[in-house]
């Protein structure tokens, strides 16, 4: 090892060093999450305690009925009953409601199953539970213990009660047609002299969201609890990776969601969620064979009081995450009543959102009325988009071939500078682009204006329920990936299985770089040689990414991609490099003779080509000062 090879190591060693200081977290940033971790054990521990209480209730309500009574005060006549489960069901949805309890203890989507055909289940009373706290005199009443008596019992409707004394609870549901919404009135009756007055009554919403779709991976990435602030637009969401808590206020609603369904609470009108602590936590993503994908909590404070005579409204959400269907429950709604459950769907950030929605979307809506095979459709709607892009990719190509053209001169040029003049040489470009009046930048601005288009369909594919389910060629549902051989085995960073789209995507990608390359040498290649080894390093990287994408999403790519070198081979032999060279040379002669016609870039490298050759000019008087200096002192 020679001084300079251990001069680097050591140098490396230093920047690891300084790197992990720098990056070190702050005290604040400790003690910030130190709060985290002792909340997060705080809430399990609660949780412990919680189901710990429950099960000592059941054995002393088991064990000795007479004074459990007692001990549930006017409670104690709803502890007993014969347990029985009665079914509200629609067109869409079907909801079992246990008379113990109260509350939907199982909910199942009949127009949708899972990745293995088996009927979709949002959750049963295995992975789900739903306890309202009446804060009563004898202590705390949890509406799980009680026996419901029900009544006005339809196929869309109940009423379930629970007598207290003089007073009771009351549990109405009703199940619009059509509809995957339950409205849930509350109704509170002549409870003032068994309920503490000016007490918090509680909400305990646990659920573990079942895997539904063929890759967990995938669907641990879109699964999230979400939340809506009372009055405001906006939707929040807890992170969908590892553990996360949030203690939030004045709240709207509150989702369970996965990757393409939802269970959400809703408060409708003044019953605002008054507080709530929301906890989430993500199972090993890691096993495919796992049962489960998330676990999310909500320890909620009502915001009515329990001891009025009143009905507080609520209603569940029970559905898919289907844009133009979460967006139709805010048809008729004003003000405060706007849900805003369509931004439950994860479409981007704010311009690509605006994309998808006032683009993408209505033009995908408007296909389906036409084409029934979404293959189809997703090729059609490919290559509308690639129409609609193509002024984009014109100007950009048609800036590429004028410095394409403007190749040999430059290298004249610069065969007439010495090589030892590197950084001669290497002006040589951007002074024959100034003068010719070409624009070295004019392909760039374009092809970022059709960013926001490519970026919409990247967040759009993997969130468009429209495509789960549906098969085309070899890929069995456009909204998973389509594996033509499983491995057995995980490679690191790409997975267990190939997936053919991405396959043929990367291949087509690859064809197309070394393509583009050729048809649209400028020269740069030359002189920068890394950047065509970087052009072919970012396809490949795509194979590793997309491996376990939508196939709906890399059979668009590999089509637009397609598009793409028809598009090039069409406008390279559209463009007449003799005729494009000539209207170069009629430009650069005209700039030459008026130079108000010059463009601002070019007028920009001009001001910046004279501070250059001022600041050479002073530097070579600095040197020739020094020199005389030197020689005067020498001759002295």
């Amino acid at each position: 090892m020679d001084k300079q090879q251990k001069i680097g190591f050591v140098l490396i060693f230093l920047v690891l060093i300084g790197f992990s200081f720098w990056n070190a977290p702050s005290k604040e940033e400790m003690e910030a999450r130190k709060r985290a971790i002792d909340s997060i054990a705080a809430v399990e521990k609660q949780k412990q305690i919680d189901e710990e209480n429950r099960f000592a209730k059941e054995s002393a309500i088991k064990a000795n009925p007479d004074s459990a009574k007692a001990m549930f005060g006017d409670f104690g006549a709803s502890l007993s009953g014969t347990l029985e489960t009665f079914v509200l069901e629609n067109e869409l949805v079907k909801v079992e409601i246990p008379n113990k309890g109260g509350v939907p203890s199982k909910v199942t989507l009949k127009n949708y199953t899972t990745y293995e055909k088996q009927p979709l289940v949002l959750f049963d009373e295995s992975n789900q539970r739903f306890n309202i706290e009446l804060p009563a005199n004898v202590g705390i009443i949890n509406t799980e213990d009680l026996y419901f008596t029900p009544s006005n019992v339809t196929a869309t409707s109940i009423t379930f009660t629970a007598n207290a004394g003089g007073g009771s609870i009351v549990f109405d549901y009703k199940l619009p047609a059509n509809s995957y919404m339950l409205n849930f009135d509350i109704i509170t009756n002549n409870l003032k002299q068994s309920l503490r007055s000016n007490s918090t009554t509680r909400l305990l919403w646990s659920a573990k969201i079942p895997r539904k779709e063929k890759s967990s991976t995938f669907e641990n990435r879109y699964a999230e609890l979400g939340y809506k602030f009372f009055g405001e637009n906006t939707v929040d969401n807890l992170s969908a990776t590892g553990e996360a808590e949030e203690e939030v206020t004045n709240l709207h609603w509150v989702a369970f969601k996965d990757q393409y369904f939802s269970s959400v609470l809703i408060a409708d009108g003044g019953d605002r969620i008054a507080k709530a602590k929301l906890h989430s936590k993500e199972y090993n993503n890691n096993d495919h064979r796992a049962a489960f994908i998330k676990d999310y909590s909500a320890d909620v404070e009502l915001g009515f009081d329990a001891t009025a005579n009143q009905v507080s409204k609520y209603r569940f959400y029970y559905g898919p995450n289907k844009y133009n269907l979460l967006c139709s429950y805010d048809d008729n709604a004003k003000g405060d009543e706007v849900l805003k459950l369509n931004k439950l769907i994860p479409l981007g950030w704010a311009l690509f959102r605006w994309v998808n929605q006032l683009i993408v979307i209505p033009l995908f809506n408007m296909l389906e009325n036409f084409i029934s095979n979404y293959g189809l459709l997703i090729f059609v709607l490919t290559v509308i988009i690639k129409l609609i892009l193509f002024p984009f990719s014109y100007k950009s190509y048609l800036s590429t071939a004028k410095m394409r053209v403007l190749k040999p001169e430059i290298e004249r040029q610069q065969a007439e500078i010495p090589e030892e003049k590197t950084m001669d040489r290497q002006q040589v470009p951007m002074k024959v682009y100034q003068k010719a009046g070409v624009n070295p930048m004019g392909g760039c601005l374009p092809m970022l204006l059709s960013m926001p288009i490519l970026i919409a369909m990247f967040t759009f594919f993997p969130t468009a329920i429209e495509l789960r389910g549906h098969s085309f060629l070899w890929a069995d549902d456009l909204s998973a990936y389509d594996s033509i051989l499983d491995l057995g085995f995980s490679i690191p960073f790409y997975g267990d299985h190939v997936s053919l789209f991405c396959l043929l995507m990367t291949v087509v990608n690859v064809i197309y770089t070394k393509f583009n390359m050729q048809m649209t040498d400028t020269g740069a290649q030359q002189q920068m040689p890394m950047m065509k080894y970087l052009m072919y390093f970012m396809p490949i990287m795509f194979l590793f990414m997309f491996n376990d994408y939508a196939s709906g999403l890399t059979y668009y790519y590999f089509v637009s991609l397609l598009i793409t070198i028809v598009q090039t081979i069409v406008m390279r032999y559209s463009v007449d490099d003799e005729k494009l060279l000539e209207q170069i040379n009629k430009k650069a002669e005209k700039i030459k003779n008026n130079p108000s016609a010059k463009g601002p870039l070019q007028r920009i490298l001009e001001k910046a080509e004279e501070r250059r050759k001022l600041i050479e000019a002073q530097q070579r008087e600095i040197e020739e000062q020094k020199k005389l200096d030197s020689n005067n002192g020498n001759k002295e």
